[in-house]
C-alpha cells in the first residue's frame, strides 16, 4: 500500500497554486488600488457633494465603491471630508462602500467566488451601506 500524503499538505499545495495563479491579477488590482489612492483627493471628492441627504448618499456611495482602498485610508479620508463640511450621510456611505463594495477587484471576486456571489454580496452591500447612512445620519440628527 503506497504511502498517502496527508490532506494538509495536498491542501497547502492546492492553495499554493491557486495563489501563484492568480498574482498577476493581485498585483494589477493593488496598482489600480495605489494609483486611485494617490489621484484622489479630499477636495476632488468634496466638489461632488451638494448638501442633500439622498443624493449625497448616493454620490457617497459610488464614490467610495470607485476609489476602494485600505479601510484605514478610508477613515483619514472620511475625517478630512468631515472637516470640509460634508454631510455625515456623505461621509458614512463613502467609508462603508469604500471597505465594502470595490469595483476595482470584481474581476478577483468573479474569478475566486463565481459571477452569482459576486453580485448578490455586492448588492446586499450596497443596500446595507445606503441604509447603514441614512440610519447613522438620522441618528445623529435625532441626538444632537
Amino acid at each position: 500500500m503506497p504511502e498517502q500524503r496527508p490532506p494538509f499538505l495536498r491542501v497547502l499545495k492546492r492553495s499554493g497554486l491557486m495563489f501563484w495563479s492568480m498574482a498577476p491579477l493581485l498585483v494589477g488590482i493593488m496598482g489600480l488600488v495605489g494609483l486611485l489612492e494617490t489621484l484622489v483627493t479630499p477636495k476632488m471628492l468634496a466638489t461632488f457633494f451638494r448638501g442633500r441627504p439622498v443624493a449625497d448618499t448616493l454620490v457617497g456611495t459610488l464614490a467610495g465603491a470607485a476609489a476602494t482602498g485600505n479601510p484605514v485610508v478610508s477613515y483619514l479620508l472620511g475625517g478630512e471630508l468631515l472637516q470640509q463640511g460634508i454631510s455625515l450621510y456623505a461621509v458614512t456611505a463613502f467609508v462603508l462602500s469604500w471597505v465594502t463594495l470595490g469595483v476595482i477587484q470584481l474581476p478577483l471576486e468573479v474569478e475566486m467566488f463565481g459571477v452569482r456571489f459576486m453580485v448578490l454580496r455586492n448588492l446586499l452591500a450596497l443596500a446595507g451601506t445606503m441604509l447603514i447612512a441614512v440610519l447613522t445620519g438620522l441618528t445623529v440628527q435625532v441626538l444632537s
